[in-house]
C-alpha cells in the first residue's frame, strides 16, 4: 500500500530549495535580531503616510475579500501610465506575476533564456514547471542584451528574461538598447522586462512601448520605491490577448484589501515617492563612500542597493557577508562567479548605515585574516 503524497516526477527531481531565506529565518537560526536590515533590498523608509492611513481604514473592512478585479487600483495605473485597463492585470508582486507568466508559457522541455546569476526566482518558477533554462553571462557587470538575444535564437526560446535596472548588480542600460532587444527579438519568443527598480533609475532607462505589442511584457512593483513588499503588490503591462490569459491561472483573491488601499494610495502621493527617491540617493552616496574608505569598489546603481566588489573572489565576500552578520548586519551577495566577488547593500537610514560603517572594517580584515 502506498502512503504518503504521490508527487509528479517533475516534483520529485526539483531540489529542496528556495530563492531567498528571509531575514526572519536567519534571525531564529542565529537566536536574535539584526540591527541593520540591509539584505532585502525593502525600502526601510517605509509606505507613504497616506498609504498606511488607507490600509488602517481598510483593515475594519478584511472580513470581506479583496475586490477580486482590483478594479480602482487598475484604473488609476491605466491612467497614470496611459494604457488601457486591458493591458493591465494586477498579482502578489513581480514574484507572483512571473510564476503566472511561465505557467502560462512554459511546458516542460521548453527553453527559456536568462543571464547566469541574474534574479533567481524567475528561474525558480522555470525549474517548477519544468522549462529548460539557458544562461549567457554577464558583460562587465551588467546584462548583455545581445548575448541574451543570440541564445534565444539558437534555443528557439519562449521567454527571454532581463531586469532594467538589474538585480544583484544594480546596473542598468539606456532605453534605446532596451528597444532595439525588442526588435531583435527572434520570432515566438516573448521578452520578460522586469522593472522593479525603475523608480529609482535616471531618466531614459524606461523605453518607450506601445502597450499593444505582443513581443513584450514588462513588469513592475509597489515593493521597492512605494515601501510596500509586505503587502505584496506588482502589476504587468501588456498585449490584451496574453493579459486576458492571466485570468485563467491567476489566484483571483489573491491580493486583499488592505493591500489594494495601500497600493491605490501609494500611487497618488508622489510627494512621497519623490522623498524617497532622495533618500535613497543620498544611502547610496553614503554606501559608496563607506565602501571606498575600506578599500573597496562600489559599483554604479540605478536601485536602492549598491553592490561592493570585495577585491577578492566569492569565497572573501562570503566570509564577509557572516562576519557583517556576526556584527548584526544583514546583506546579501550575488550567487555566482564572478558576480559573488561583490557583497550587496541596501540603501539605509543613517542609523542602519552608521552600523554598517562601524561593522565593515571589521568584518574585512576577519574576512581576509580567516583567508590567509
Amino acid at each position: 500500500m502506498t502512503h504518503g503524497p504521490r508527487f509528479t516526477p517533475l516534483i520529485v527531481s526539483l531540489p529542496a530549495a528556495v530563492p531567498f531565506v528571509g531575514p526572519e529565518a536567519l534571525e531564529r537560526a542565529r537566536g536574535h535580531p539584526f540591527r541593520a536590515r540591509l539584505g532585502a533590498n525593502e525600502s526601510v523608509f517605509g509606505p507613504s503616510p497616506r498609504s498606511v492611513a488607507a490600509m488602517r481604514e481598510a483593515a475594519g473592512e478584511t472580513w470581506k475579500y479583496g475586490d477580486s478585479e482590483s478594479f480602482e487600483l487598475k484604473a488609476a495605473l491605466s491612467s497614470r501610465l496611459g494604457v488601457g485597463p486591458q493591458h493591465l492585470t494586477i498579482g502578489e508582486g513581480i514574484d507572483g506575476l512571473l510564476g503566472n507568466l511561465v505557467r502560462l508559457t512554459v511546458a516542460p522541455g521548453d527553453t527559456v533564456v536568462t543571464s547566469l546569476g541574474a534574479y533567481p526566482t524567475f528561474n525558480y518558477h522555470v525549474t517548477g514547471f519544468g522549462g529548460d533554462l539557458v544562461t549567457v553571462p554577464y558583460a562587465d557587470d551588467r546584462e548583455d542584451p545581445d548575448a541574451l538575444i543570440a541564445a534565444a535564437r539558437e534555443t528557439g526560446a519562449k521567454l527571454v528574461y532581463i531586469a532594467n535596472p538589474d538585480n544583484p548588480m544594480g546596473t542598468w542600460h539606456g532605453a534605446e538598447r532596451i528597444a532595439a532587444m525588442i526588435e531583435a527579438l527572434p520570432e515566438g519568443t516573448l521578452l520578460v522586462l522586469d522593472e522593479a527598480y525603475i523608480e529609482f533609475a535616471p531618466n531614459g532607462t524606461a523605453p518607450e512601448i506601445d502597450p499593444d505589442d505582443a513581443r513584450v511584457i514588462r513588469l513592475r512593483t509597489f515593493s521597492k520605491a512605494h515601501g510596500l513588499a509586505g503587502a505584496r503588490v506588482g502589476y504587468a503591462v501588456g498585449a490584451p490577448e496574453l493579459i486576458a490569459a492571466f485570468d485563467k491561472v491567476r489566484n483571483h483573491f489573491g491580493l486583499s484589501r488592505v493591500s489594494q488601499a495601500g497600493a491605490l494610495a501609494a500611487l497618488a502621493d508622489e510627494s512621497w515617492l519623490s522623498e524617497v527617491r532622495a533618500k535613497v540617493s543620498v544611502a547610496r552616496g553614503r554606501i559608496a563612500e563607506i565602501a571606498a574608505a575600506c578599500g573597496l569598489k562600489p559599483l554604479p546603481s540605478a536601485t536602492n542597493f549598491v553592490a561592493l566588489d570585495c577585491g577578492g573572489d566569492g569565497a572573501l565576500a562570503r566570509r564577509v557577508l557572516a562576519e557583517l552578520a556576526e556584527r548584526d548586519v544583514f546583506v546579501r551577495m550575488p550567487g555566482v562567479a564572478p558576480l559573488d566577488r561583490c557583497i550587496r547593500v541596501s540603501a539605509g537610514t543613517p542609523v542602519m548605515l552608521d552600523l554598517f560603517e562601524a561593522a565593515l572594517p571589521k568584518a574585512l580584515a576577519a574576512a581576509r585574516e580567516k583567508q590567509d
